[in-house]
């Protein structure tokens, strides 16, 4: 064992002691320089689910070089307890780099106002994505019965940004699977709400994906749907290509290249093949003949 490490653990023995025996008020707030980490519990209300191990390995690092420039906000349970508000990536980070000590600020904090710190936090430091934010969004309402015009001037955003986001939460699940893996972006997700039907939004979404569609394109395939469901009065009206059609379009792509399109209703469809001369059209004309 390294005298580093001995010396590591000989500190942390010490602090415990003294910590055992120092009047608990003396803890209840204000800036500590050396808090135990396990002594820190992670924040019930943590909005974050899905953290980078990449960048969790680099922010290591850098603790382990540099140190926690700032420090960690904790709420104390006891004298041997603090559940922490924000700073679960430092913390994180910080056990990685094999830190016994963090800095800290403690506070009291109520249950509601963690939550609305961690996500303040989050939110300015652009680390939370759009559908953990509309999760933490919806433990306010369901949990403190938040309005939200309540919730825009919390967290700094718009109501109707605070809705919009809420709305993610009615989403088919993969596609709420695909907007947190960052498949899809908030503005692809918002586009797809404009579906009504959870079919032709899971179809649409593959699509979506497999063809790398902007939102611009996103929103006019939305509205080219919607017209087609207008028109007949009849939610599936209009199919966007299920998987027995993009099976079909896959073939012909393997025959006649990547410019074929398969759209379908329940009155029939249509087989585009484009071209751009003579000479392509002879050979699709030839592809064609060969396979008669």
């Amino acid at each position: 064992m390294s005298d580093k490490t001995s010396l590591g653990r000989g500190l942390s023995a010490l602090i415990k002691k003294d910590l055992e025996h120092t009047n608990s008020s003396q803890m209840e707030s204000g800036f500590v320089l050396k808090m135990p980490v396990e002594f820190i519990k992670p924040n019930r209300y943590q909005p974050r689910i899905d953290m980078n191990p990449e960048k969790l390995v680099e922010l290591a690092d850098s603790i382990r070089e540099h140190g926690i420039i700032e420090p960690l906000l904790v709420t104390k349970i006891d004298d041997r307890t603090y559940e922490l508000i924000a700073g679960e990536r430092r913390l994180r980070a910080a056990k990685l780099a094999g830190l016994d000590f963090v800095p800290v600020v403690i506070r009291e904090s109520s249950p509601q106002e963690m939550l609305e710190i961690a996500i303040v936090e989050n939110i300015q430091r652009a680390d939370l994505n759009p559908l953990e934010e509309a999760m933490a969004f919806e433990q306010l309402v369901r949990i403190f019965n938040l309005t939200h015009e309540q919730i825009s001037k919390k967290v700094g955003l718009s109501r109707p940004s605070v809705a919009n986001k809420l709305r993610l939460l009615s989403l088919p699940d993969e596609v709420k699977k695909g907007l947190l893996e960052q498949k899809i972006s908030e503005g692809h997700a918002r586009a797809l709400l404009g579906l009504t039907n959870e079919d032709q939004i899971l179809v649409t979404y593959k699509i979506v994906v497999r063809d790398h569609l902007s939102v611009r394109a996103v929103e006019e395939l939305v509205r080219r749907i919607n017209k087609g469901q207008t028109k007949n009065r009849r939610v599936n009206s209009i199919i966007v290509n299920d998987e027995k059609t993009l099976q079909i379009e896959k073939i012909f792509k393997n025959t006649f290249g990547e410019r074929v399109s398969i759209s379908r209703s329940n009155k029939g469809g249509k087989i585009v093949i484009l071209f751009n001369n003579d000479e392509e059209l002879d050979n699709i004309v030839k592809k064609i003949s060969q396979n008669v």
